[in-house]
């Protein structure tokens, strides 16, 4: 009883620490039973490949109650928490390396929930114009493109530290700074699923613009995302409460916002990443954005079902509305987007969003708390 009262206690510690100073767990070796819960409810868990796992219930209960056989390492592994589970944020090949990305992650953080994450002085002018950054966009809409490029094309110095980097690859977390500043980066990967948002992905970057928002860190959102991955796996695991968590916590969210569509923004997906909408602050769109309920091909095949039967006419509508709506200037007529930039000039024009913003001041109504989809 005395050790259950112990662990209860920790507990019940790292609630109240939870959005008041960042807490980082660094599994070193064995965890298991109860003693999980203490670092499941830290802020980022790290773990060390084939040294450490962490489980509920070890090998030998699991053999003895379902008769599974499963070793300690497939059961609760670096790289199935890392993979499968999501319950880790990232894995090391040893000790050294593992604390090494620790005192790196802690360089991007603030000490606690009334301070300002730390300034770094940087060497990166952010003036600097970048023209590869013209053609990162195939001429072909259905060719993918590699998104971190973009991203360290913007930060200080190109670097990145990715969150989560091994579990739900269609969407990317992590940390950049901008003029020294710390800034949390979400952006659709087109490498992996095109860019689709889907159950473990809405999970993933909703917990990480949670984590920026207590902490005061602004959030840079990179927007090419088809919609939402269609299929019953998806409806049966419930995409609809699944996707309004990253709705919400976007919307929730008071620290600065500035997004930048890249490609792709349809559908109800356009409305989730950080748009005007749910009080982005800066929204920016590449020429090659297309922002609309559907692409232009599900679109005419919806309008004009009656002219299915001949495909030139199909073809001719869709032509036509891709010149009418396949553009960013229908959203910034309307002001969703606040300005068409190009694509060479976009770390200038993101790093003087983010001053603009520096003294942002928004509070959301008073409440106990709020009730998140979960």
């Amino acid at each position: 009883m005395a050790s259950l009262a112990g662990y209860a206690e920790v507990f019940q510690r790292n609630i109240m620490a939870s959005g008041v100073v960042p807490q980082i767990s660094v599994i070193m070796g064995p965890c298991a039973g109860g003693a999980v819960y203490s670092p499941a409810m830290t802020d980022f868990i790290f773990m060390v490949k084939d040294s450490s796992y962490m489980f509920v219930t070890g090998p030998d209960v699991v053999k003895t109650v379902t008769n599974e056989v499963v070793t300690a390492e497939e059961l609760g592994g670096a790289l199935t928490h890392t993979r499968k589970s999501s319950v880790a944020d990232g894995a090391y090949e040893n000790d050294m390396e593992a604390l090494a990305e620790v005192r790196r992650l802690v360089d991007f953080l603030p000490l606690n929930n009334r301070e300002k994450p730390p300034y770094r002085p940087f060497h990166d002018d952010p003036e600097r114009i970048d023209a590869s950054l013209d053609t990162l966009i195939p001429d072909n809409p259905n060719q993918p493109y590699d998104m971190k490029e973009l991203i360290a094309k913007i930060a200080d110095e190109g670097d990145f530290f990715e969150i989560q980097a091994g579990f739900a690859k269609n969407i990317l977390t992590g940390f950049i700074r901008l003029e020294g500043q710390t800034v949390g980066v979400v952006a659709n990967q087109p490498m992996v699923l095109a860019g689709c948002l889907d159950i473990d992905s809405s999970r993933k970057a909703a917990r990480f613009v949670r984590f920026c928002d207590a902490f005061e860190i602004p959030i840079l959102t990179l927007v090419d995302v088809p919609g939402f991955l269609p299929g019953t796996s998806q409806e049966y695991g419930g995409i609809i409460k699944h996707g309004a968590k990253l709705l919400f916590a976007f919307g929730e969210a008071t620290v600065p916002k500035v997004t930048v569509i890249t490609r792709k923004a349809y559908g109800g997906a356009y409305d989730v990443m950080s748009s005007k909408h749910i009080r982005g602050d800066f929204n920016y769109a590449w020429p090659t954005a297309e922002i609309a309920v559907m692409g232009a091909k599900g679109a005419t095949e919806i309008l004009y079902r009656s002219e299915l039967g001949a495909p030139e006419k199909i073809a001719r509508r869709t032509a036509d509305y891709e010149a009418r709506f396949a553009n960013p200037f229908v959203a910034a007529e309307r002001g969703f987007i606040d300005e068409v930039i190009q694509p060479r000039s976009t770390r200038r024009r993101v790093c003087r969003a983010f001053a603009a913003l520096r003294t942002k001041k928004l509070q959301n109504p008073w409440k106990k708390h709020d009730n998140i989809p979960l």
